[in-house]
This record gives C-alpha cells, sequence and structure tokens, in this order.
C-alpha cells in the first residue's frame, strides 16, 4: 500500500518515457474516436439520453454531442460511448478493455480541473498501468471462469486512478480513493447474454468510469476511508479469495508500463474476430479467392472466446457474418460492419452455410489471441493461414499513420472533414494543451 499510494501520489508530475507518452497518445484518440462513433449507436443513444436528462453542472462534455454535464455523469456516459460496439481497444493479459473507462474518466475529471493535456497523458498511462495490475491480482482468467467480470474490475480501479491523479491526490488521499474504489467494485460477466450490447456498454465503460470518478470525487470533497484496503483484517483481496496475488499491484511500476501492451483494434469488430479477419484479408489478397470459388471455410480461435462471437445477433460480433463480407469486399470498414441490413442479405447467408467455426484449445494454450483459417476451394484448393500476432497488438503494433486513418474514418462522417483533422492533431500534440478544455470545440459535433 505504501509503494502503490506513493507511486500514483506522484503520477501526475511523472514524464513518461517517449515510446509510453506516444502509445498513450495512440490510445486517447483511438478511444476518443469510440466514443464519438458510438453517440450514434444505440448504445450510445441511451447513454447520451439518459445524461441529458440528468442535467448537472457544466463540468464536462459529452464527445459528439453539444451536452455539456457533470463530471459524473459525463464519464457514465462517454464510458457506454467509448464501448458502444467493438471499436475500442483491450489488453488481452488482464482481459479488460481499458480505454471505455480510463480515457472518460480522466477526460471528465481533466476538464473539471483543468488539467493540461501533460497531466492527462500521465493519468491515462497510470490507469492502464493500475488496472492490469489489479486483474493481475485477481487472476484474471481464473477470476472470469468464476463468473466475475475482469471488464469491470481493472477498468474501475484503473479510471479511479486516472481520476485521482487529475485531482492532484497526496498518498494518503490516494489510499482511501482506492478504498471507495474497492467498495464499488462490481461486476458479473452475464454480459456476454446481453443481445443488444446495452448492459454490456455499461459493464465495460460506463459503470467502471462512472465509479472511479465518484471515488475520486467523494475523496476530493474531504472524505476520509480505510487507509489499507489491499491488506490487513478483511481486505479486498481476502474478500476474493487471492491474497497471494498481492506482490502483482505495484510489481514494475515506473518500469513495466502496461499500455504498451494493449491492444488497438485495426478491425471496429470484436476481439476474438480480429486475427481470424487478419487471415482472411491476408488470404484474399495473395490467391485471389472469389465466393464463387469457396466450397468451405473452417476457422479455429481460442475456445474459451468461441462463444462471444459464434453466430451473434450484431454484425460487428458475428465471426461467419464478417468472414462472409471479408469474402464478398475484400476488407471490412466500420460501416460494413455495422450494417444490419447484411445480416439478412442472400450472397453473406449462402457463405455463412460453408463456414465453420471451431474453438481450439491449442489455440488457448499458445496464448495471445490467435486464428487459423483454411480455406478449400471447388477446384481442389486447400490455403490455410495462422495468425499469430493480430495487427494492433504488441507484438504488431499500428503505427501512428495507421491509428490516425482509423480515427479519421470513424470520426469524419460525424465532426466533418477539417474538425476531425484538426482534433486528431490536437492529440499527436497533447503537450502542447495547456488546458484540456479548450478541445471542446473540436469534440462537439
Amino acid at each position: 500500500m505504501r509503494e502503490l499510494s506513493a507511486y500514483l501520489a506522484r503520477a501526475a508530475r511523472r514524464k513518461l518515457p517517449p515510446a509510453v507518452a506516444e502509445k498513450t497518445r495512440h490510445h486517447i484518440a483511438d478511444t476518443l474516436a469510440a466514443m464519438v462513433s458510438g453517440t450514434r449507436l444505440a448504445p450510445g443513444r441511451m447513454a447520451v439520453s439518459y445524461a441529458k436528462r440528468l442535467g448537472g453542472v457544466k463540468e464536462a462534455c459529452i464527445p459528439g454531442t453539444r451536452i455539456l454535464t457533470s463530471a459524473l455523469n459525463a464519464a457514465l456516459a462517454n464510458g457506454m460511448t467509448a464501448h458502444a460496439d467493438e471499436t475500442d481497444d483491450s489488453h488481452q493479459p488482464a482481459f479488460f478493455h481499458p480505454g471505455c473507462a480510463v480515457v472518460p474518466a480522466a477526460l471528465a475529471v481533466g476538464e473539471k480541473q483543468g488539467a493540461s493535456g501533460t497531466a492527462l497523458l500521465s493519468a491515462v498511462a497510470l490507469g492502464y498501468d493500475v488496472g492490469c495490475r489489479v486483474n493481475f491480482a485477481l487472476g484474471a482468467m481464473r477470476f472470469h471462469l468464476a463468473g466475475h467480470s475482469t471488464h469491470s474490475f481493472g477498468a474501475l480501479f484503473g479510471a479511479a486512478a486516472a481520476a485521482g491523479a487529475l485531482a492532484r491526490f497526496d498518498a494518503r488521499r490516494m489510499r482511501w480513493l482506492l478504498s471507495y474504489t474497492a467498495q464499488q467494485a462490481s461486476g458479473v460477466s452475464c454480459w456476454m447474454r446481453d443481445p443488444g450490447h446495452v448492459e454490456k456498454a455499461f459493464d465495460f465503460g460506463g459503470m467502471p468510469a462512472k465509479n472511479g470518478v465518484s471515488a475520486a470525487l467523494m475523496v476530493g470533497s474531504g472524505m476520509s476511508g480505510v487507509e489499507d484496503v489491499f491488506s490487513g483484517e478483511r481486505n479486498f483481496l481476502f474478500a476474493f479469495g487471492v491474497e497471494d496475488g498481492a506482490d502483482k499491484l505495484a510489481r514494475g511500476l515506473g518500469t513495466a508500463y502496461e499500455i504498451l501492451n494493449a491492444n488497438i483494434k485495426k478491425w471496429s469488430v470484436g476481439s476474438p474476430i480480429q486475427a481470424a479477419l487478419d487471415s482472411m484479408q491476408e488470404m484474399v489478397r495473395r490467391h485471389g479467392l472469389k465466393t464463387d470459388d469457396v466450397k468451405k471455410v473452417k476457422i479455429q480461435v481460442q475456445d474459451h472466446e468461441a462463444a462471444i462471437v459464434n453466430n451473434r445477433d450484431m454484425p460487428d460480433i458475428c465471426l461467419q457474418h464478417l468472414i462472409a463480407v471479408m469474402l464478398l469486399d475484400g476488407t471490412v470498414t466500420f460501416a460494413s460492419s455495422h450494417d444490419e441490413a447484411r445480416m439478412k442479405d442472400r450472397k453473406v447467408l449462402e457463405l455463412r452455410k460453408k463456414i465453420e467455426f471451431v474453438g481450439s484449445a491449442r489455440l488457448t494454450r499458445a496464448g495471445g489471441r490467435q486464428a487459423v483459417v483454411e480455406v478449400w476451394t471447388r477446384g481442389g484448393g486447400h490455403f490455410m493461414h495462422h495468425t499469430q500476432a493480430v495487427k494492433g497488438t504488441s507484438a504488431n503494433p499500428m503505427t501512428r499513420a495507421e491509428v490516425d486513418e482509423k480515427c479519421v474514418d470513424l470520426l469524419g462522417p460525424i465532426l466533418g472533414r477539417k474538425k476531425t483533422r484538426n482534433l486528431v492533431d490536437a492529440v499527436w500534440g497533447l503537450e502542447r494543451v495547456k488546458d484540456i478544455r479548450s478541445l471542446r470545440p473540436l469534440l462537439q459535433a
């Protein structure tokens, strides 16, 4: 607790290594693009409508709209718009989506405080570090398989850490912040059964962002609390039966930055689909596959993720549908991955009949996020591609130019070309931003 709270208290003043600062810019830009594009999707529209009805003191904006509301309401709405679909980032080893909670919480408190772009960068990087380490301490996969939502727990602590850093708490108040955060920790992984992605958007982004900001606001208003929530009698880790994970909470802080291990999606679709799309696109390019030539397609992904994307009702999280779209179009765009009408398209449905999809224990043991795609043609051909490092992962990262291209694709239709260009450029130059509230005109649609 001494090591962790002291590190949190110094975070806003800490200069990030250049590579960490650059990767953090990528994730802030990517998450802002997810927020804005998410306002036009059903979960985002519902979140924006809810926040609008709540009203509140005008402390922070909801990007993609002209709404100003309280920091608490903005964190909730922006967390949900950021995960209104499958556009936002992820962290595979910690098994959660950091950006959709950490960035909205940091943006909300940063606006309330009038924080600088440099402080925002440091706070966001800290949020990824803390959120990941909490999930590591909980034993991410074991915790998930027990029915808990790692996507809610890590995101909550990451959001709170970012908010506390921007509030400039000292080490003692950071201890209280962690305690109020722990008291709000919740999440059940039945979100997988949400057909509309609305509760899932709340669980992944809205709830943890709101609760993290809430903890910071309470401590900032003068509330005191328990000073050692991760140790001592009846502590947080004891409650979940993982006291042996305590040493992971502060391990590597200041040297191992977890944002470097986070993934940005090339494709605006569910994470387990990314590798399969990489493989299929490569085979389409390499072998010139035509839909009429395809006799059978077999896809293997990690077995524990197969159910998440198997024949789902939403286009952007249905693997069979997106593979069919890739074969027909040669690529998958944000527009095509969200085109619900194509779920009923005759050509797509005919192709889906040829696709066999299975979970693979071998790929699960191999780790990472992998896929093996095989195609048999009517002419007797057999092609296979194994994606071991998905584009956008730490093993195969996207460049600034590639992230820029994705952001422009998502932001442009809503903000317009000029405003989009100015916003993305402002993120690339965040260290020159004295008060992040100056970005509001660029974020408003």
